[in-house]
């Protein structure tokens, strides 16, 4: 075999690798210092769109949107998703059924799921008539300023918890038997034994879906695009829209390319922490 056949079969890959991302992530850094008031003649104009994005009170506000978007949304894909493929992990008669229930919503498209929510929540919807039913008065869902990023968060997480259960549902074949039959013999309590047994074991799979959890959710969009546009007041509205809605909406392009370069910056201080905390060993000499 010719030395350089190896590189031929990894070819195709590295042309997509720099045609789709470091093309389009050279073309966002050097856009992120220009003015593109003239749009087919755009300006050098150095920091200034850095310096307008973080005089911008609207930049906090998204931003403080992310951040109150990942804290609610990650723990809960970490946990319930870990709790149930414990459970469907077990010897139960109609576990196949149970599977494909828990992960229909995945499949389905997260347009049609967010308009199917988006019913649900609205004034005259179920989730009102079921509130008005019980005594309690309508609840302004995607209207309220209160409730509109939560009621946003809670698609994602319906959407979330059937990927990241078969993550850990493959992790957990991977546990040895022989650990948990010794945990039987010492008379360890089901919550004893993965606590001790299974939640150190597949300790990596957890910062994977915790990662994973936590990019998704600060880059996270079709849902606020199609249930609220970032409202009421801005109150759901994220960075990854916000750059949407300068780019392409108001044609800030300088603007929302700084946004991007701060947004990546983001993620890979999250990446960062990951290898740090969960996989140092790894990379230790």
């Amino acid at each position: 075999m010719n030395k350089h056949t190896p590189y031929l079969f990894i070819l195709p890959a590295a042309i997509l690798l720099v045609v789709f991302f470091f093309i389009p992530f050279f073309q966002t850094i050097l856009m992120s210092f220009q003015d593109y008031n003239s749009i087919y003649n755009p300006v050098f104009n150095g920091f200034d769109n850095y310096i307008k994005l973080f005089q911008s009170p609207i930049f906090y506000k998204v931003l403080i949107n992310t951040f109150l978007y990942l804290i609610v949304a990650v723990p809960i894909l970490a946990v319930i998703p870990l709790f149930l493929a414990i459970l469907l992990n077990q010897k139960l008669k109609g576990i196949t059924l149970y599977k494909i229930l828990i992960y229909l919503p995945v499949i389905v498209s997260i347009v049609v799921a967010a308009i199917a929510f988006k019913w649900l929540y609205a004034d005259q919807g179920i989730l009102n008539y079921l509130a008005n039913s019980l005594g309690f008065n309508s609840v302004g869902w995607l209207t309220d300023p209160n409730w509109a990023l939560y009621s946003v968060v809670i698609v994602t997480i319906w959407k979330g918890i059937g990927y990241y259960m078969m993550i850990y549902l493959a992790a957990l074949m991977s546990v040895p038997k022989e650990l948990y039959e010794a945990c039987d013999i010492d008379g360890a309590g089901f919550f004893t034994k993965h606590l001790t047994v299974t939640i150190p074991h597949i300790m990596p799979t957890i910062a994977l879906v915790v990662t994973i959890s936590s990019i998704s959710a600060m880059k996270v969009f079709a849902e606020i695009y199609v249930m609220t546009k970032g409202g009421p007041l801005n109150s759901s509205k994220t960075i990854v829209y916000y750059i949407y809605e300068r780019a392409f909406e108001n044609l800030d392009l300088g603007y929302a390319s700084a946004m991007a370069v701060v947004l990546l910056i983001i993620v890979m201080i999250f990446s960062l922490i990951n290898i740090l905390c969960f996989e140092r060993k790894k990379y230790q000499i």
